[in-house]
């Protein structure tokens, strides 16, 4: 079966230029929920209009309500749902397991689809979206076709695979960067891009080396097809109409024909918009520095190719709907006209009696060229059947009545929606306001950061890589202390070694298993531990916290780019943890940026560090699976405040990087109370008392 095509519709321009161009379904933003907050977007008017234009030409619609939301806002997520619902969107694509609850209770009929800022990279992923109820899971653009295919494998789950477009460094919703720096959430829609700017990587000579490649799978198209893949999409909300029209119709064509694309159609696609060229590489498996590439500041607008785009879209209609009519003329009774589209959805259209001919009667001939004239319409006349008597006159004027009549019918019958149930979604009053002073928890990013005297200092938790557990030096951990740190991003051919890591940590003494990701909640099942909520899940409203408590974690921990006042607001309906220390985690890359251009990767050695024009230095940590993790330049410090001790929290992190052992125990010392004056060289007070966009 072909997949579907998906076609970027950054406002109703765009929208009519991927309809017109043949895609299959529109993606678009409506309101401010959406991950791309500053594309043109739609009014409530053209929203309802774009249905209607797409649903009579036979395209699907897709509402983007990806982004994280406070509590707040959650109410008007739920009213924008529920009126998706009303209109008739085909889907809704969520990131937020806060809005995915409030989006059911509004519009429990309406499908959902787990948006790629869900971070679903693996078969566990996908796995617990389908447990959830989402009908199509978009995934990670870092994934290999083989990893594609093994999830395409999996039964009652649609998959989606980005297959043109902007590239981000990061995982998609995994990274804080543009909030941390600039205070401009990438989470909620706002990202400034500072992965588009000059840095300097140790070991590297490219002055980009957080700027990928647009990608480009144009080549791959018939593998995708005969792998199963359901949905192809097309990047490009903030693009113009004309570079929508220009993608999407070479897509639809390598689609239709199931090929590759021609030189041509290549130039094309290179001349509408890229960065140095295009990249395949996270698709082939080869990440290397071909996959790196900057937009020059001066690179000409193709004004020729977008004439003709613009021109091909706004010129007449493209997208045509074949229609069969049968037509009845009887002596003595009202003439009837039946129109029906390929899909079995008919109308009808009633007329005058013929009168008796005076001179030339009517014959078939006449009358099915009258109803095959269907310029101006969406229809195209297919076969016309007309059943008439002999003898008989009517007026041209009345056979074009019933032609617009009974096709203006069958139009609001393709464009109805269906009926769907209508929920309420009421924010529920605050019942719990948590703990009355946190206890202080720590975590680690190597084993040799734990010694004798931090334990001493009885830390309520210590949270360990599970890959660092073995290597923990030999101390008596008190019971129920220890838990094993799950990496954000694994593949299924990690999946056996990190079952027996978790199995072996439970040997050591891991109380259970703290999870960043959707996929890791079936792992820990199988795996029999307890779960605790780890910072990649995003957790910024209430409506998560219940969700993870009804799925059974023990505690959570809130998304660090809440400030102090929406953490305290929180419903605590279980524990509830925040990062009070330590440098915060900017990037979670595929790519190992601690590898230089030549030579073997350094995962081992020393951190790089990545610099920015300002002298700002990145410290570059090495993750699991040879990825990296960018953390923030300065260290989030709160040791001098009170604010994070009245905020309801039973827990409060102190997060160690790039600190020694022996700064460990000074910072925890510090936030104890019982060392004085101790703080970081270079501190910040990261998100705590600002809002992010």
């Amino acid at each position: 079966m072909r997949p579907e095509l998906l076609a970027p519709a950054g406002g109703p321009e765009a929208l009519r230029a991927a309809v017109q161009c043949g895609a299959d379904a529109v993606y678009l933003g409506f309101g401010a929920f959406n991950a791309r907050r500053n594309a043109k977007n739609f009014t409530e008017a053209e929203f309802r209009a774009a249905v209607r234009y797409c649903h009579g030409r036979g395209v699907k619609v897709y509402l983007t309500l990806n982004t994280l939301l406070f509590d707040r806002e959650l109410t008007a997520a739920a009213q924008t749902a529920a009126l998706a619902g009303e209109i008739g969107v085909d889907a809704v694509l969520v990131q937020d397991l806060g809005v995915l609850q409030a989006v059911r209770a509004a519009a429990p009929d309406l499908p959902l689809h787990a948006s790629t800022q869900m971070t679903v990279h693996n078969t566990d992923g996908a796995l617990q979206a389908r447990e959830l109820g989402l009908s199509r899971v978009v995934l990670a653009r870092e994934m290999t076709k083989e990893q594609i295919a093994a999830v395409c494998a999996l039964e009652g789950m649609e998959t989606e695979v980005f297959v043109h477009g902007a590239h981000c460094m990061c995982y998609s919703g995994q990274c804080s960067m543009s909030a941390l720096i600039g205070g401009r959430s990438g989470n909620r829609g706002t990202c400034a891009q500072p992965c588009r700017l000059p840095y300097t990587l140790e070991g590297q000579d490219n002055r980009y080396p957080l700027s990928l490649k647009d990608m480009s799978l144009a080549d791959h198209i018939p593998e995708l097809t005969a792998m199963g893949v359901s949905c192809l999409k097309l990047e490009g909300r903030m693009k113009r109409p004309e570079y929508v029209a220009v993608v999407t119709g070479i897509y639809a064509v390598l689609l239709r024909e199931n090929r590759g694309p021609t030189a041509a159609e290549r130039r094309d696609l290179e001349a509408a918009f890229s960065r140095s060229g295009f990249t395949g590489g996270y698709f082939e498996g080869k990440t290397d520095a071909s996959m790196f590439g900057v937009r020059g500041e001066k690179t000409p607008e193709p004004k020729e190719l977008f004439d003709r785009a613009r021109a091909g879209y706004e010129r007449g209609e493209h997208r045509s709907v074949p229609v069969s009519m049968t037509l009845t003329v009887r002596r003595g009774t009202p003439c009837r006209l039946t129109v029906r589209d390929n899909a079995g959805r008919q109308a009808e259209s009633s007329g005058p009696v013929p009168e008796d001919a005076h001179s030339k009667p009517l014959t078939a001939e006449d009358l099915r060229a009258r109803l095959g004239k269907t310029g101006g319409t969406v229809f195209e006349a297919g076969e016309i059947a007309v059943e008439l008597d002999e003898g008989l006159s009517l007026p041209a004027a009345a056979v074009n009545a019933l032609r617009r009549d009974a096709l203006a019918a069958l139009e609001d019958t393709r464009c109805a929606p269906s009926a769907r149930r209508i929920g309420t979604y009421v924010f529920p009053q605050k019942e719990h306001a948590g703990e009355a002073a946190p206890r202080l928890t720590v975590s680690v990013a190597r084993a040799e950061q734990v010694s004798a005297e931090l334990l001493s200092l009885s830390p309520a938790l210590l949270y360990v890589p599970v890959e660092e557990i073995a290597a923990l030096p030999p101390l008596a951990v008190p019971p129920g202390m220890l838990w094993a740190v799950l990496p954000r991003i694994y593949t299924d051919a990690d999946r056996p070694h990190l079952l027996s890591l978790l199995h072996a940590a439970a040997e050591r003494g891991a109380a259970g298993a703290a999870a960043s990701n959707l996929g890791h909640l079936p792992l820990c099942r199988e795996a029999g531990l307890p779960v605790r909520g780890d910072c990649g899940l995003n957790v910024t409203n209430s409506e998560t916290l219940r969700f993870l408590q009804r799925a059974g974690l023990a505690s959570a921990a809130v998304s660090f780019e809440l400030r102090a006042e929406q953490i305290r607001d929180l419903d605590k309906v279980l524990p509830t943890e925040a990062i009070v220390y330590g440098r915060l985690p900017l990037m979670l890359t595929e790519h190992c940026l601690n590898k230089p251009q030549r030579g073997a990767c350094r995962c081992t050695e020393e951190p790089a560090l990545l610099t920015d024009r300002t002298g700002a230095a990145f410290p570059v940590l090495p993750a699991f699976g040879c990825r990296s993790e960018i953390e923030n330049a300065k260290t989030l410090f709160l040791a001098d405040k009170t604010d994070w001790k009245h905020l309801g929290l039973a827990f409060a992190r102190l997060r160690f990087t790039t600190e020694t052992a022996e700064d460990c125990v000074h910072v925890l010392r510090r936030y104890r109370g019982a060392e004085d004056g101790w703080m970081p060289k270079d501190f910040t007070r990261g998100l705590f008392y600002r809002s992010v966009e």
